[in-house]
């Protein structure tokens, strides 16, 4: 580590410098990328913080493009002009938003088509997008990237389903390792003779040849990329009363996949769809697609299962990213950049962690990355009615797009924000959440929130600490030291928050202000 390394780290802890004012990020701020699948065509415009962008703009439509093609070898004509249509959409979209050239890319259906090179023709000479046709170890190696967005460093098997084809990438130590492609897009097998069983047969030695050139260890991470396994995770949620429907990071297990596909294949579909909120489109493609995922696990048996968001879309924003900015963690860049946009005191934040984190002594790093990120949110939902700040706060937190957090961290971030802006709580109608998260994490963001909750009376134009917490577990002690600075700001109202803190850790606590001989 040099000099310069270690400066900055002693200035802006493991977390490491915001990046949202780095020139190279700025540059990302808004990028547009469409998507020209063989079952729909998307425009995604990506905004904000480089490393852990907002949705600025994202719409779908669903073009079946490649809907008979394993027949006709031809696109679906009635696809293209909608496609066309689509495209011609985005593109007037992007000229508005001023982020022409749009990054286009085309992928089983238009590369396989014998009308392929026609309707790529058509579309530039149309709409004046030019389309990237990515073959299939490409199109592998940006979905796996796309993960890689969420999760860096991440290792496992990176499953990306299309209309047309079905796509593997190895991870290891955050990097793309080997990629295969295949026909197993759920588009592609709808007329496979046979029926189920058919089906199933059809799949199988696709499968095993899949695993065996992959040469794939089993117990490994499965991450599924592709709106067909997402709709298969919504009608999992569906099936178990599973009470957040966040799909990204959303986890299942192979019985649990096992019990979906019955559930699935003996459903009124329509009944199904409107449940879940599938389009019609997507659904009549399901009971494949869960076919495949069943085979899938069966022969590769992964440790576990876990839902991207992210895939080829975000993929292509990765690999405009320098590698600095790869490392960075998605979820403190987005705190940040949240932060800096919204706080009443940008920066507090920072203060903020460094003033709740001696009461957390044993916390590991995934549990620190949670304490900083809810530090850095700690007040951008100040703009709320006074009587919704903590319901306003704890929605921001489980419903925003923030790519590496799980679930459980999810409710844990936004519990310790209602803690912070309410001293009781009780009867909330996110009460059925909290079964995501531990009794003991629970208590943990009790203490988090109502810590943050009496830091936020000690603000002060500096960067140093305003008050040090020293906690002593064993005696259950805990004591409050305040600068000369921040005395004045300790009132009747901060006085109530340490105590309130001190009960909840059940604890004896203590005041003092910190004299020049401390």
């Amino acid at each position: 580590m040099t000099t310069g390394d270690m400066t900055e780290e002693a200035e802006w802890g493991p977390f490491g410098r915001p990046i949202f004012d780095d020139p190279q990020a700025r540059a990302l701020s808004r990028v547009g990328v469409l998507d020209v699948g063989s079952n729909s065509v998307r425009l995604v415009v990506f905004d904000g913080a480089a490393r852990s962008p907002a949705y600025f703009y994202n719409e779908k439509i669903m073009c079946a493009l490649g809907a008979g093609l394993s027949e006709t070898g031809m696109l679906n004509p009635e696809g293209k002009e909608r496609a066309i249509s689509a495209i011609r959409r985005f593109a007037a979209l992007a000229r508005g938003m001023g982020i022409l050239p749009l990054t286009a890319v085309a992928t089983a259906a238009v590369r396989e088509a014998k009308d392929g090179a026609e309707f790529r023709a058509r579309v530039e000479r149309e709409t004046g997008v030019r389309l990237w046709v990515i073959d299939g170890q490409e199109e592998a190696r940006l979905s796996a990237q796309g993960v890689l967005l969420g999760w860096p460093g991440s290792y496992g098997l990176v499953c990306d389903i299309g209309g047309s084809s079905m796509e593997l990438a190895n991870l290891a130590d955050g990097n793309v390792g080997r990629r295969l492609t295949s026909p197993l897009g759920p588009l592609k097998l709808r007329d496979i003779p046979g029926g189920k069983r058919g089906l199933k047969e059809h799949i199988k030695p696709i499968i095993a040849q899949l695993h065996e050139e992959m040469d794939q260890e089993t117990g490994k991470r499965l991450f599924l990329v592709g709106g067909s396994w997402r709709a298969i995770a919504r009608i999992d949620m569906e099936r178990r009363g599973y009470p957040l429907t966040v799909l990204h990071e959303y986890r299942m297990s192979a019985r649990e996949i096992s019990r979906t596909a019955d559930y699935i294949w003996s459903a009124n579909l329509e009944d199904l769809r409107n449940r879940c909120g599938i389009s019609n489109e997507r659904m009549i493609l399901v009971p494949i697609a869960v076919q495949i995922l069943k085979q899938l696990i069966g022969r590769f048996k992964p440790k576990d299962i876990t839902v991207s968001s992210y895939g080829i879309r975000e993929g292509m924003l990765y690999e405009q990213m320098p590698p600095d900015l790869r490392e960075r963690d998605p979820l403190i860049e987005a705190c940040r950049f949240a932060e800096a946009k919204d706080a009443r005191l940008p920066g507090f934040g920072k203060v903020l962690y460094d003033f709740v984190i001696p009461l957390f002594p044993n916390a590991d790093w995934q549990r620190k990355r949670v304490i900083k990120a809810a530090c850095l949110l700690h007040d951008v939902s100040w703009r709320a009615h006074p009587d919704y700040r903590e319901e306003v706060a704890f929605d921001n937190a489980t419903r925003a797009n923030l790519g590496g957090l799980k679930h459980s961290e999810r409710v844990f971030l936004g519990l310790s924000l209602m803690h912070r802006y309410t001293n009781k709580l009780k009867n909330s109608r996110f009460d059925h959440l909290l079964e995501l998260v531990p009794k003991d994490a629970q208590k943990d963001a009790e203490v988090l929130g109502k810590a943050m909750r009496l830091g936020a009376m000690l603000w002060l134009q500096s960067e140093e600490l305003p008050a040090v917490l020293r906690w002593k577990p064993r005696k259950q002690f805990l004591r409050l030291t305040l600068s000369a600075d921040a005395e004045p700001l300790f009132g009747e109202v901060a006085q109530s928050r340490f105590n309130a803190l001190v009960a909840a850790l059940g604890a004896t606590g203590e005041t003092q202000v910190k004299t020049t001989t401390d």
